[in-house]
């Protein structure tokens, strides 16, 4: 029996302040059915990171997973992108 693809969503991760979990902005593009114009959405899920190893500002890939809690169904399955650091002017 094929196991099927599991729904993944790219996002930016905007808040690690919880443990094991990460909240991630998803951004959606979409035509507005009468001016035309394309609309932007942001949608914020929380996302399952075992290893805390995400910071904010990271490019994730997320995958949809069985309910994890009561608002979590997200799973990181991999960082596309590192936050660039600055450091502090002095």
């Amino acid at each position: 029996m094929a196991s099927r693809q599991r729904p993944t969503r790219i996002g930016r991760v905007a808040s690690n302040k919880m443990q094991k979990t990460v909240v991630v902005e998803v951004e959606s593009r979409k035509l507005h059915p009468i001016y035309r114009r394309m609309i932007r959405r942001i949608t914020r899920v929380k996302a399952h990171d075992e290893a805390n190893a995400c910071a904010i500002g990271d490019l994730v890939r997320l995958e949809e997973t069985r309910p994890l809690s009561k608002e979590k169904h997200w799973r990181v399955a991999e960082i596309l992108e590192r936050a660039r650091v600055t450091s502090p002017v002095e």
